[in-house]
């Protein structure tokens, strides 16, 4: 039994590099993390910028494998902190860090996206394709602006429980 676990351990941990080294070769074939330090401004950190990355990386992986030791919730709510209104305030300040967490992926994801078809070349090509001269930057902020309506729309309307 523990040669078996032993092994099922060393293939979890070599897979799961193989796809982290995967996901990072992406964001620096994409040059995603320096593209992000010169349009902030903050070129000479861009060390810090790709350090943050790599840990918030290794933290989520950490969190969705060890999800029972990661659970500051339940450990919150077990231990009442906040007294009576324990209940409350937790479910306000995990909607809030939800809501900023969304925001924050989603901007990651978009970025991601957009740096993904520009490497591509794509949006010069298909803007000459079909002789778009202006608006480019009108049309991509309309694309943006579906995306989240579609979006808002998908969870008010709780698609994700029904799929329709």
């Amino acid at each position: 039994m523990f040669p078996k676990l032993l092994l099922l351990g060393a293939m979890g941990l070599s897979f799961g590099l193989l796809a982290s080294a995967g996901v990072f070769t992406v964001l620096v074939s994409v040059g995603l993390i320096p593209r992000f330090a010169g349009k902030m401004h903050v070129a000479r950190k861009v060390f810090a910028l790709e350090e943050a990355v790599v840990l918030g990386t290794i933290c989520g992986g950490l969190a969705s494998v060890f999800s029972d030791y990661a659970d500051i919730g339940g450990w919150i709510l077990a231990g009442q902190i906040f007294g009576e209104r324990t209940v409350i305030v937790w479910t306000w300040i995990g909607s809030l860090f939800l809501i900023l967490y969304g925001l924050f992926a989603g901007m990651f994801v978009g970025c991601l996206a957009l740096a993904i078809a520009e490497m591509l070349n794509s949006i010069p090509i298909f803007s000459r394709r079909i002789g778009f001269r202006h608006g480019l930057g009108v049309a991509i902020t309309a694309a943006a602006i579906g995306k989240l309506l579609g979006s808002l729309a998908y969870f008010a309307y709780g698609v994700f429980h029904t799929g329709y």
